[in-house]
């Protein structure tokens, strides 16, 4: 595994701040006391993956996917802690692909977390070089999606937001700067780290990921956003993409 160097955040009076599983199985085909609402009403919710609780939340299927199926492929192309991260409903449908309904639920009961629970694990999160980035971000290593995600970081290497910036294919994906600073912006964010994983498991950088890193660390310089880092992800480890400030 790559040696980690740790994050330095220059001074500058001008900073503004799973894979899935082999076989589908429906609701129908578990035994009573293995379905999610049966399962929370006899064992508890500790009990429940996030796949279960998910499929509590949302109910019922869809006329093309099942409860169990929809629920279990929302947490690995999103991500287990980001699909309850995730405030706006019209992005979280289009991104999971579900009904608006369902994404409301879901971002529903995000917020009730957040409001119960307002120091969340990230309020406490530091994260000083590519190793706890990795670390941090476990949940995107079995993803089967490429998903892109943002961490917003304040003076003290504090992570303040985590975002998912954009989800694609399996192999590609597409983002634009304005997507990445925007979070930094609301949040007043001194650094950001860039993340991606590689639903491959091909850990080098591709010359697009050293391209838009480039072009990044440069719109960073214009907004006094200094962009720490962009680590790739995969189930085996993580690489940081060169990031030159020179």
């Amino acid at each position: 595994m790559p040696k980690s160097s740790t994050y330095i955040i220059p001074d500058t009076t001008l900073m503004l701040d799973g894979s899935p599983s082999d076989h589908a199985y429906t609701i129908h085909d578990l035994p009573t006391e293995e379905k999610p609402r049966e399962k929370l009403q006899s064992q508890g919710p500790a009990t429940l993956s996030i796949k279960e609780l998910l499929a509590v939340i949302m109910t019922v299927g869809t006329t093309k996917e099942d409860l169990l199926g929809m629920s279990g492929r929302i947490v690995n192309e999103y991500g287990e802690k980001n699909i309850f991260a995730e405030k706006d409903p019209s992005k979280l449908a289009k991104d999971a692909d579900i009904p608006i309904v369902k994404a409301c639920q879901v971002v529903a009961c995000g917020e009730i977390g957040r409001r119960l629970f307002d120091n969340s694990f990230s309020a406490f999160t530091v994260v000083r070089n590519a190793k706890e980035v990795y670390e941090y971000l476990t949940d995107m290593r079995n993803l089967t999606k490429e998903n892109i995600r943002g961490l917003y970081l304040n003076s003290h290497n504090r992570v303040i937001r985590d975002e998912t910036i954009s989800i694609g294919t399996v192999s590609s994906n597409l983002m634009h700067p304005r997507e990445v600073f925007q979070p930094a912006i609301e949040v007043n964010a001194v650094s950001l780290i860039l993340a991606h994983n590689h639903p491959s498991g091909v850990l080098a950088p591709s010359d697009e990921d050293v391209r838009i890193t480039e072009q990044l660390v440069q719109a960073g310089k214009i907004l006094g956003i200094r962009v720490l880092d962009h680590v790739i992800i995969t189930k085996d480890g993580f690489v940081s993409v060169p990031v030159n400030y020179s």
